[in-house]
């Protein structure tokens, strides 16, 4: 594991510790490292979002397309 070293104003800092102690994170590094994987998880769901919008659609999604998925993951759970 690499090291990276943070320069933070104090009202900053203070909030990274608050929210270490309310969370109960065991350090300042795991919050950060919990943060940066939340922020990737963004991303990667940004771009499956603007992926989905950009493509054409197959078919409305209207309530029968709904009705349609919910049989299907009725069918997968009684098999």
């Amino acid at each position: 594991m690499s090291t990276m070293n943070i320069s933070l104003p104090d009202p900053m800092k203070t909030f990274v510790d608050e929210q270490v102690e309310a969370r109960g994170y065991g350090s300042s590094s795991e919050y950060v490292r919990d943060l940066i994987r939340k922020d990737g998880d963004r991303q990667r769901l940004r771009g499956l979002l603007l992926g989905g919008a950009e493509s054409s659609s197959a078919e409305p999604a209207d309530a029968a397309y709904f009705d349609t998925l919910r049989a299907r993951i009725k069918g997968r759970r009684s098999a």
